[in-house]
């Protein structure tokens, strides 16, 4: 098959990431893998996607960094929607934030577009489009989620903090990767306007109850069609241990991954989780756990599974091939008949 991935940009993309670990895997399984950043998209004037993106062939590589940075010294090549199979939508918005603000919604409006030539996109665009900011974590049944408020007014972040006994969480609508998520109890207190000001800059303030348990930090689970990703009884699955007593888990703010044991209360939020994401399209996804509640739901480019492959000493990535290797030959053999929602999680 012929499988390209979009990234933010082919000069922050790094050869450790979790994409080209995606992209090393399925080139080993003889498919052709291409790169394409999101500035390099376009629309063609025959009505179809078309692309800048790099890409390698017969050569053999002993790891995904040197076959990353193989491709990287490549030229650059083009590609249209018409000659792919699959297209996987693994760049971040979040990333682009204040500094490239076009580049957001490209990646899902130009897969859009290529699924008009029964291309497989992946995560499905259009719900992509809908879950650009933590929003979509709202339409999660309540019992997952921290008590939480999403507003611009200081008295209602407030009041939220008084009936919080003084201690709760403050983090931007939109972002990811720890990115001015803030605890606030009565110590510094008096640094909550000015919290509340520097978050509001960018947009809306999510305020959440904190959950003592994230002192121990969060476990991150991997979900592939909606059930938790395993290979030889292993799952996809880490617990990132706060750094130096910051609140942040995320590995890119300093969060320390380690192996972390299956249990049958993480596999029951699993669970809950599981219809929303089978109905929306959402093939490959995160989920962030602290305690009995999630803390965030990952659908663009979550990450980690290369380091969780090197935990547990398992193949993740190829798992995750093979599975869109089936939705290819689904796609193929009923044609037009299946909906790119519905073949996204099949």
């Amino acid at each position: 098959m012929k499988i390209a991935f979009i990234i933010n940009d082919h000069t922050t993309e790094k050869p450790n990431y979790t994409t080209p670990a995606l992209g090393y895997a399925a080139y080993n399984r003889g498919h052709d893998v291409y790169f394409i950043g999101v500035g390099e998209l376009a629309y063609a004037s025959d009505g179809h996607l078309s692309a800048r993106c790099k890409t390698i062939a017969e050569k053999k590589f002993n790891s995904q960094e040197t076959f990353f940075k193989a491709v990287q010294e490549e030229p650059f090549t083009r590609i249209t929607s018409k000659s792919l199979d699959v297209l996987f939508l693994r760049n971040d918005p979040s990333d682009e934030i204040g500094e490239r603000e076009w580049a957001q919604n490209a990646a899902f409006i130009f897969g859009e577009i290529a699924t008009r030539d029964n291309v497989l996109v992946l995560n499905h665009p259009r719900t992509l489009a809908g879950a650009v900011n933590k929003m979509y974590f709202q339409h999660f049944p309540e019992v997952l989620r921290p008590k939480t408020i999403i507003t611009r007014d200081h008295e209602e972040i407030r009041e939220f903090f008084a009936q919080q006994k003084q201690k709760m969480i403050l983090k931007p609508l939109q972002g990811s990767g720890g990115k001015n998520v803030f605890m606030m109890d009565k110590k510094n207190e008096h640094n909550l306007t000015q919290t509340i000001d520097a978050i509001t800059r960018d947009g809306y303030v999510i305020a959440q109850e904190y959950l003592p348990e994230a002192k121990n930090g969060d476990t991150r689970l991997m979900l592939l069609n909606g059930e938790p990703l395993q290979v030889d009884g292993k799952y996809a699955m880490m617990q990132r241990v706060n750094a130096s007593g910051d609140i942040r888990s995320n590995v890119k703010a300093g969060g320390v991954p380690t192996k972390v044991k299956m249990t049958d209360q993480i596999m029951e939020l699993a669970e809950i989780v599981r219809p929303k994401i089978v109905q929306d399209g959402m093939f490959l996804v995160g989920i962030d756990i602290v305690g009995n509640k999630l803390m965030e739901i990952n659908v663009f480019s979550p990450g980690g599974l290369n380091v969780m492959g090197q935990m547990y000493e398992v193949d993740f990535a190829t798992e995750v091939v093979k599975s869109i290797e089936r939705k290819v030959h689904y796609n193929n053999t009923y044609e037009d008949y299946l909906f790119n929602s519905r073949l996204a999680t099949l």
